[in-house]
């Protein structure tokens, strides 16, 4: 058999394959590949998708921040050379009230003992003043991290993709949320959402949403006003579902079930969910059932 050195222009179309393949099989691996680390046994959910808990357990801003990561890493080994993936942050500000600041804690809290003041003596003619009390208000400053997708060679901004969280669903940030998403989308800007969350306010579209208990919403250009809208239920696996791109580059496909598996398992979040917790909002009764036999195994 002749052996012949091929040129390494001739092999890059499948180094590139040959890369994507390996990405996809290490977030489908039931262990992952880490240089000069130990291997470690995974965590998976016991659910066939989402995992319902996170939200109900309170970890959703950590889960939030290691999905958008890994989407990421992703998205960068699946998109042509010409395109680059960009992480952005965005900052609102609310205002906290009532018993709502009991979430609040101090940096650093001091206690001092110091000598109790002498009451001031008053005279039997004098006046007090009663107080007044009222309710302080403290603003509070929640970031979020989105994804852009970039076509290098003309310096654009092409895709938005963005993971919903619980304050994209409800007062008082939903109204900024839903402004700035109208501010994308009168612009040449492709737009991607992803609502994981059982809870809030769904989007509100010209005709009702198909049933499911998780949403993906792909918005292009070139179709602005009819949104391309993707359901499923607790009981199926994450969809695959395109990401558009700057035309005439064809869609590629993000893999969002391997990419929550990932973050499900390097976020060891089997360690902490309480499985046994009420979710809310609840699940119907058939769903109930389902998962009871899922979680026993």
């Amino acid at each position: 058999t002749e052996i012949r050195a091929r040129p390494a222009s001739e092999c890059v179309g499948e180094f590139t394959v040959l890369r994507r393949v390996l990405v996809f099989c290490i977030c489908r691996s039931p262990w992952r590949i880490a240089i000069g680390a130990p291997e470690v046994a995974t965590m998976p959910s016991p659910f066939p998708g989402m995992d319902p808990f996170i939200e109900a357990g309170g970890f959703w801003p950590d889960f939030h921040a290691g999905f958008i990561t890994y989407m990421r890493e992703w998205l960068v080994e699946a998109l042509p050379d010409d395109y680059d993936v960009r992480i952005d942050e965005r900052i609102n500000f609310i205002h906290v009230e009532d018993d709502r600041l009991q979430r609040f804690k101090p940096d650093l809290a001091v206690s001092v003992n110091e000598p109790r003041l002498q009451r001031a003596s008053v005279s039997p003619g004098a006046a007090t003043l009663e107080p007044i009390v009222l309710p302080e208000t403290v603003e509070e400053e929640i970031r979020e991290v989105y994804i852009q997708i970039i076509k290098r060679s003309e310096q654009r901004l092409v895709t938005i993709v963005e993971l919903l969280s619980p304050t994209n669903k409800s007062e008082p940030t939903r109204g900024q949320f839903l402004a700035k998403r109208m501010s994308i989308i009168q612009q040449p800007i492709h737009l991607v959402e992803l609502d994981l969350l059982r809870g809030g306010r769904r989007h509100q579209f010209g005709r009702a949403l198909p049933p499911g208990d998780f949403y993906a919403y792909v918005s292009r250009v070139e179709q602005r006003w009819d949104c391309q809208v993707y359901a499923w239920s607790l009981r199926d696996a994450l969809p695959t579902i395109p990401i558009p791109l700057a035309a005439p580059d064809p869609d590629v496909l993000l893999d969002l079930q391997s990419v929550f598996t990932l973050t499900f398992e390097r976020g060891r979040y089997q360690r902490w969910l309480r499985y046994d917790q009420p979710l809310t909002p609840p699940l119907s009764p058939g769903d109930e059932s389902w998962m009871a036999a899922v979680l026993k195994g």
